[in-house]
């Protein structure tokens, strides 16, 4: 197998032609990762290890990149594009992490997947004075300008999530008691911290599971929140967890309300492994427009999405949430990297990314833009519920905020 940095590069490093740049009234400022001819741009991801589904975002990161390279660049510049995996493992992110600042001496980094992972080079990288930018992971912590004033996340964060389902289950199922299994990390916590707070004790845990990365399988888990006598299952899980937790569910005649997080949601990586009929019913949320929805077929964002994927990313799977939200991640990139100009100053980088105004990409959800100020590093915070039918997700309700800051 090739080495994944050497193939996600070359697909970002297609050759351009150049195109001409309009009147430049500023005289033009670089810092490390930044020329006349290029960007250069660090990324680290699970493409091995147990979280090897999310290797799909930073696939899809290179193919949009090869896009936008395809086609001129960002004011005459190409994008070099370097992502490393990490294997899911904090350590080696952290390893890699550092050889593209110091090594590779990429601008910055962008879209890194993980919770744990961007935590274990937050202090790093703030400390190097690097953005840390639109991060793989929407942890609320990212959203602290003040004390982290180089790092910034991209979508809804998971405490503003869990308060969501926490206003939906104390309106539709009050009486209910419910079971949690969560992955035993800052991501899982953050989450279950969200429902807990959003329910101000007013509906009864009747049993929390945690697991590791590491472990095999959750089968006992599930067997236990099944004994539990919860009637409503919240689940906190990776991809691979997630497909675990609805199998053995449906094995053991479990049939609760079954709230699974945004991170998990996949048609392609996880409800199909699943079992679609298995999964019938289960509950999430999101900011974007679902690949599997089949009232999506005339629509215009859809189509360009789609066209997106055939060309640049053929082999991509077009049912993964992954590959929707890591387009609209990148696209967001590139309207930074537009406003920069020609002053490509890291300084400059994080002042464009704190100044997103009324940003609105095809593919998210109406009502839904992305918006970030000196004072708010948050560019999403509105999302929408939804519910499988087994063979796509149907949305319902209004679009929410859920109200948490950082």
């Amino acid at each position: 197998m090739r080495n994944c940095r050497q193939w996600l590069t070359a697909a970002a490093a297609v050759g351009i032609a150049a195109v001409a740049a309009g009147p430049v009234a500023a005289q033009k400022k670089y810092d490390p990762g930044a020329s006349d001819r290029e960007i250069k741009i660090g990324n680290t991801a699970p493409y091995s290890g147990p979280a090897s589904a999310l290797g799909e975002i930073g696939k899809t990161y290179a193919a949009y990149f090869n896009k936008i390279n395809a086609e001129g660049g960002i004011n005459g510049r190409r994008i070099n594009f370097i992502s490393y995996d990490d294997a899911y493992s904090p350590p080696k992110t952290v390893e890699q992490t550092r050889k593209l600042v110091e090594s590779d001496e990429v601008l910055f980094i962008f879209g890194a997947v993980g919770t744990a992972h961007n935590t274990a080079t937050q202090r790093y990288m703030n400390a190097k004075k690097v953005p840390q930018l639109l991060i793989g992971s929407a942890a609320t912590k990212w959203n602290e300008p003040k004390q982290f004033p180089w790092t910034i996340g991209f979508q809804p964060n998971y405490q503003s999530e869990g308060h969501i389902y926490a206003a939906y289950l104390l309106t539709s199922h009050p009486q209910g008691k419910i079971g949690i299994l969560y992955q035993n990390d800052d991501y899982g916590k953050d989450y279950v911290k969200g429902l807990k707070d959003g329910l101000r004790g007013r509906m009864p845990i009747a049993a929390e599971m945690p697991y590791e990365v590491s472990d095999p399988t959750v089968d006992s888990q599930i067997v236990t929140l099944k004994t539990s006598g919860a009637d409503i299952f919240y689940s906190v899980t990776g991809p691979k967890f997630a497909v675990q937790a609805i199998k053995r569910a449906a094995e053991i005649g479990w049939k609760p309300v079954h709230l699974l997080n945004r991170v998990s949601n996949s048609v392609g990586a996880v409800l199909k492994p699943a079992g679609l009929d298995n999964a019938k019913g289960i509950l999430t949320s999101t900011f974007f427009k679902d690949p599997t929805d089949p009232a999506l077929k005339a629509d215009l964002a859809f189509k360009e999405w789609l066209a997106f994927m055939d060309k640049y990313y053929p082999d991509g799977d077009k049912t993964s949430t992954f590959t929707v939200a890591s387009y609209l991640q990148a696209q967001t990139l590139v309207q930074v990297l537009k406003q920069c100009g020609d002053d490509l100053t890291r300084e400059n980088v994080m002042k464009q990314a704190a100044n997103l105004k009324n940003l609105e990409l095809g593919m998210l959800l109406p009502g839904i833009s992305i918006d970030t100020s000196p004072n708010d590093f948050a560019p999403i915070k509105r999302l929408q519920m939804k519910r499988f039918n087994g063979a796509s997700w149907e949305l319902f309700g209004p679009v929410m905020t859920g109200d948490v800051g950082g």
